[in-house]
């Protein structure tokens, strides 16, 4: 097991195959995503690393979490996520994670927050079917009907699908294929959509359905925390 990347929803947009086909693809940037920290199974109990990404202003970070980046000899980012790995698979903390991190046609799981739809009906959030539209039924076609509160339960039971808030949630989308990969500008395309809305941050991690890829760069693709910190200075 090995570690996933941060990046930044931008948008879609279509690749052209050699045979003429097109492919629809959502472009997630890396925005200088680099590892932050490091969780040991003698400090920490686990072993995983801690990855930032983004920008953000010192004023607009807590003072613990200057202290780490400072620690880190990074710098403050815009947001911080743990990834899980094997212990032979660490990297170290500064390095700067490269968008070949991932091998052109493998498959991933892609993590984010969906995008807010507001207070919603039961046809719209569960796909119910409704009330009849003739037969007595008068006004509220689109109402859910009865929830079980009759003499028996006599109540209505928790969790039951019901109207209200829907989407803005974390969503994880499984076996989606990564199309292309451009190192240069930090971009990894994938097939298809993916959650969130544009500008959203985005976790990609290998799929854990589907076996990892003979050609997956272990522990990772990255630049060094010294050839990073060499090319931010120039």
């Amino acid at each position: 097991m090995r570690s996933g990347l941060i990046a930044q929803k931008l948008g879609m947009t279509r690749i052209f195959t050699d045979d003429g086909a097109h492919v629809p693809v959502t472009v997630l940037g890396l925005q200088n995503c680099q590892v932050v920290g490091q969780r040991t199974s003698e400090k920490d109990g686990y072993v995983a690393l801690q990855l930032g990404a983004g920008q953000a202003k010192a004023k607009n970070t807590t003072k613990a979490e200057r202290g780490q980046f400072a620690v880190a000899k990074v710098e403050p980012k815009r947001h911080v996520a743990e990834f899980r790995v094997d212990a032979e698979n660490l990297i170290e903390v500064g390095a700067q994670m490269q968008a070949d991190h991932f091998a052109e046609g493998q498959l991933v799981d892609v993590t984010g927050t969906s995008i807010g739809k507001g207070f919603a009906g039961g046809m719209k959030r569960w796909n119910f079917g409704g009330l009849r539209a003739s037969h007595g039924v008068s006004v509220s076609h689109r109402s859910i009907g009865s929830t079980g509160g009759r003499q028996d339960p006599g109540k209505t039971f928790k969790n039951k699908k019901m109207p209200g808030h829907m989407g803005d949630a974390r969503i994880t989308t499984q076996n989606l294929k990564v199309v292309k990969t451009d190192v240069e500008r930090g971009l990894i395309m994938i097939q298809g959509s993916v959650p969130g809305a544009k500008g959203g941050w985005i976790m990609i991690k290998d799929a854990v359905k589907k076996p990892a890829p003979k050609d997956a760069a272990l522990p990772g693709s990255f630049k060094p925390a010294a050839a990073s910190v060499q090319g931010e200075s120039e």
